[in-house]
């Protein structure tokens, strides 16, 4: 196993680690916030493996077939572990429609890439999945972290952790649906010109049959 797949690999080893970090059974539940910084930190550590094992898989041209089935599998381990989690663990900020509506939107752009595959055709990520994912890091980390805080003070500065955790999530919701549809246009694209070509290719099939001299 290469060094790309081996990083994908501990993402998802890393999956149970972070439930587990989220549940009533971790040790330090009712300390003084260790639990929310270490769930924090894994989950950046996590997301960080995310974008470091396809950079290495193209630097290196070790881009496997393994590697594109893990890969997203991995991506969405971690984010359904991650928002199922936090129905529980911050139910007052992280609700569950929204679990539902997240986890559901890339379940949905995983099937259209996978429809587009056996069409012969890939959907390229675009710039609004791209902010989605940047978006859901920084949900998921303020809503661990508003389940201890309510705000953090650093002598003047004051930073609104619940308020950051609420704004975030609204606006993923907000690119995630808009993402979703962005993808989905685009597949209907390609989709719709794939069509046209098989069209026109047994079109001009027919003619050339048709046009073939009689002997």
């Amino acid at each position: 196993m290469n060094l790309p797949n081996s990083i994908t690999m501990s993402r998802i080893a890393g999956v149970p680690l972070l439930i587990w970090m989220l549940s009533a059974s971790f040790p330090f539940r009712d300390g003084r916030g260790e639990q929310e910084l270490i769930a924090s930190g894994i989950f950046i550590l996590l997301a960080i493996t995310d974008g470091v094992d396809g950079y290495l898989a193209r630097k290196r041209g070790q881009i496997t077939t393994m590697g594109m089935l893990l890969d997203p599998l991995a991506d969405k381990l971690m984010i359904s572990a991650a928002f199922i989690s936090l129905v529980e663990f911050t139910p007052s900020i992280m609700k569950p429609w929204i679990a539902v509506l997240v986890i559901g939107r890339e379940f949905l752009v995983s099937g259209l890439r996978s429809i587009a595959s056996v069409e012969g055709f890939t959907i390229q990520a675009s710039n609004l999945g791209k902010l989605k994912t940047i978006v859901q890091i920084v949900a998921v980390v303020a809503t661990i972290l508003a389940h201890r805080w309510y705000e953090w003070q650093w002598g003047w500065y004051i930073l609104p952790v619940r308020w950051t955790a609420y704004t975030s999530i609204y606006f993923m919701v907000l690119v995630s649906i808009v993402s979703a549809v962005d993808y989905f246009q685009a597949f209907w694209r390609q989709i719709d010109h794939s069509s046209s070509d098989r069209r026109a290719s047994v079109v001009l099939r027919r003619d050339k049959k048709n046009a073939a001299p009689v002997n």
